[in-house]
């Protein structure tokens, strides 16, 4: 699955885990991106799109 939002190109951030002891470790974090039908220019068009832009309304759900 894509790990990158289509409409606002939010993508994978890394980092460290820190533990209690401050042992750090490195890891990911994606988005929470769906595969979802949306309508771009009058046509129904597959995309991934993040869930903040889905409830924001930034995108038009072709249903």
């Amino acid at each position: 699955m894509a790990k990158y939002c289509e409409v606002c190109k939010k993508g994978v951030v890394s980092g460290n885990n820190v533990s209690h002891s401050n042992r750090k470790s490195r890891t990911k974090w994606a988005p929470n991106v769906q595969r979802v039908r949306v309508l771009e220019n009058g046509n129904p068009v597959r995309k991934y799109v993040c869930t903040r832009c889905l409830r924001s309304g930034r995108v038009e759900r072709y249903v």
